[in-house]
């Protein structure tokens, strides 16, 4: 597989705080990814840096072979490359569906056949997420935690995502409903679409990824595959309780 995602020595700068030291990276056509790291560590930051919703101070972001460093937010997620926020950020005063509608904005239905798409892509949501479906009039804002989060990756699905960058998606929920939202992590890219996971379960998301990068105060400590690092002896330690 071909590098979908390449990060090169990237540096963001919060005023005098440097809240990434020219990271380096980068994420496989097909891969679940995941950065893992304390509180501060600089991994939210990594996301928004990449989408460009936060601006960088230097180093440059490839998306498919392209540098989309200056390249406007909803331009990068019209070329595929979706972002999940930490915190869900649904559209509270809005229904399910038109959350779900909204997510598809970049699309820009103009044709019978991208709606078309657009319809067959929902119903895809909806086999993913059965409760939406019950949900689909609901008022997001009075969903649950868990179903805001599905709500949250339904509408980034929408999307058409290539790359899906997940920021701390099993954030307050119950364990059984954490362990149902990596399964369907697991199933999204199973179906074709390459993940970056930042994720404070450093357990889970190990067992789910290839391959992880450990930041510590904005800078990259440690890289390997996941299965190795669940067993070096300063990452469980440090993250998986000894």
């Amino acid at each position: 597989m071909g590098s979908l995602l390449k990060v090169e020595n990237l540096v963001v700068n919060y005023g005098a705080i440097r809240a990434l030291r020219g990271i380096s990276f980068e994420v496989a056509e097909g891969e679940i990814i995941t950065l893992i790291g304390a509180n501060g560590a600089g991994k939210s930051t990594t996301l928004c840096a990449i989408s460009n919703i936060i601006k960088k101070s230097s180093g440059a972001v490839i998306f498919g072979g392209r540098d989309i460093s200056a390249v406007p937010p909803d331009r990068i997620v019209g070329a595929g490359l979706v972002q999940v926020p930490e915190g869900r950020r649904v559209f509270a005063n809005l229904t399910v569906r038109d959350n779900l509608e909204m997510g598809a904005y970049t699309r820009r239905a103009v044709t019978s056949g991208e709606r078309q798409a657009i319809r067959a892509d929902m119903e895809k949501v909806f086999d993913i997420f059965p409760r939406l479906r019950e949900r689909i009039r609901q008022v997001a804002g009075t969903l649950s935690g868990g179903e805001q989060q599905m709500l949250a990756m339904g509408r980034s699905l929408m999307a058409a995502p290539k790359l899906l960058l997940l920021d701390e998606p099993s954030m307050g929920l119950a364990p059984i409903l954490v362990d149902e939202i990596f399964s369907v992590i697991k199933g999204i890219n199973r179906e074709g679409t390459t993940v970056l996971l930042v994720e404070q379960n450093a357990y889970k998301a190990l067992a789910l990824a290839s391959r992880a990068y450990i930041l510590e105060t904005g800078e990259i400590v440690k890289s390997g595959m996941a299965a190795d690092l669940m067993q070096d002896e300063a990452v469980k330690a440090a993250y998986l309780g000894g």
